[in-house]
């Protein structure tokens, strides 16, 4: 297969079933980030809506090495006072947007540790499959 071919492959989402929920953080996270990592997450949903108070999470992973998290709940309004942005958008699109924000600031906080780089990967990485959402323009004026 030659890169264009590559470049063809639709990145998608798979939801992690019960039985892999408990690898998935120390997956994606590393273990020694892992917990302060699932917090950021769930800290950046509460900062970016008002709305939102807790409740259950999905994960999922994604064909291109990518993650993310997203509650499971309705839709929510999402505001992004940094860059104006307000606007409802669904628990996915809301998800996706606070774990980008999460890993922006892991990878910040990481700076010079191993964990840096992989964490600068899967933000890019959920990056690109935002781009295929069917909320991804909102998606995109959230984080820009």
């Amino acid at each position: 297969m030659n890169s264009q071919e590559q470049e063809l492959i639709p990145v998608t989402a798979v939801q992690v079933d019960d039985e892999n929920r408990m690898a998935f953080l120390p997956t994606y996270f590393g273990p020694r980030l892992m917990m302060h990592g699932e917090g950021l997450v769930y800290r950046w949903m509460r900062r970016l809506s008002g709305g939102y108070n807790g409740g259950f999470w999905n994960f999922y992973e994604l064909t291109n090495g990518g993650f993310y998290m997203a509650p499971e709940v309705g839709l929510l309004q999402v505001e992004v006072a940094g860059n104006y942005f307000s606007g409802e958008m669904s628990a996915d699109a809301a998800g996706i947007v606070a774990t980008l924000f999460a890993l922006g600031q892991l990878a910040e906080e990481t700076q010079g540790m191993d964990e840096c780089d992989t964490l600068i990967d899967c933000y890019h990485w959920l990056r690109e499959y935002a781009g295929t959402h069917a909320e991804a323009a909102r998606i995109y004026r959230a984080i820009d």
